[in-house]
């Protein structure tokens, strides 16, 4: 938000064609942005044949491709799925993470730094890797095609660990400090003090884990069997054949899928921001 800021005051000391310049450059990315979003909001308005021929008429725009998204396949259980397994995971996800962060930036113990150190390192390791471990083990434990199984291997995340800890050390230690004093142990602590004063980061992971478990596509497709446990990625794959695409009816699965994810960043984009610039002051 800082930088958000400066620039607009840099932009208000530019001369006039300076500042239609810069105006110009802006608009012209922003454009190149929302050329892929516009054109699939076209194709999804229109039919199959328009699409083919490419001979795009206003009055050609019309719903019937949503309706038939949701004929052909069981959209709505996707969605179902999806809506469970994305929220799930991201509370998990910031709930585990809060009480590591908390652990990390607030406690004091032996080998704290060194054991932090050792947790990052594991940033390195791709998912690929751990894919195959992952679902050896959902398998011995017969989770197999279950909620369990879309859910708790993603409840854990060292990204959403390192960026709470750094939030949490800009935070003064006075405020521990003083609860302690009044009687407050950790748990207290953790729960009244300092997860109520982190507002922004909640809402930055809130905004990156919804999407990334929203859109994963690899680990649902390998670890589902049936379309009842689908998700809407793995799902979207139903429209593409070896031989041809409903290029129509994925684009406008594709624009219902994206409803949820844009929604949330509506919501949270000025809690986004600042979790971004406040998570990476921290230090001691």
């Amino acid at each position: 938000m800082g930088n958000a800021t400066a620039l607009r005051r840099n932009a208000r000391g530019l001369p006039l064609w300076g500042r239609l310049a810069l105006h110009t450059v802006l608009i012209a990315g922003s454009g190149l942005m929302l050329l892929p979003f516009l054109v699939m909001l076209l194709v999804s308005l229109m039919p199959k044949e328009v699409i083919l021929t490419r001979a795009y008429r206003l009055e050609l725009v019309s719903l019937q491709n949503y309706f038939e998204t949701f004929r052909v396949v069981p959209f709505g259980r996707f969605y179902l799925n999806s809506v469970i397994v994305a929220t799930s995971t991201t509370v998990l996800q910031i709930l585990i993470a809060s009480l590591a962060a908390f652990a990390f930036a607030r406690l004091r113990f032996r080998g704290r730094d060194a054991l932090f150190l050792l947790y990052l390192t594991t940033l390195m390791i791709p998912f690929q890797v751990t894919m195959i471990p992952n679902f050896v083990i959902i398998r011995y434990l017969a989770w197999y095609n279950t909620y369990q199984a879309l859910i708790l291997p993603s409840a854990f995340s060292v990204f959403s660990t390192f960026l709470m800890r750094q939030y949490f050390l800009t935070l003064p230690m006075d405020l521990d400090e003083a609860a302690r004093m009044d009687g407050a142990g950790s748990w207290r602590i953790w729960a009244q003090i300092i997860l109520p004063l982190s507002g922004p980061i909640v809402a930055t992971l809130a905004i990156f884990n919804f999407q990334g478990s929203w859109n994963d596509f690899l680990w649902p497709l390998v670890i589902t069997n049936t379309p009842s446990m689908r998700t809407i990625p793995v799902g979207l794959a139903a429209f593409q054949g070896q031989y041809n695409t409903e290029w129509h009816l994925l684009m406008a699965g594709s624009v219902v899928a994206l409803l949820p994810v844009l929604i949330l960043y509506i919501i949270g984009q000025n809690w986004f921001v600042r979790g971004i610039t406040l998570s990476g002051m921290g230090g001691r």
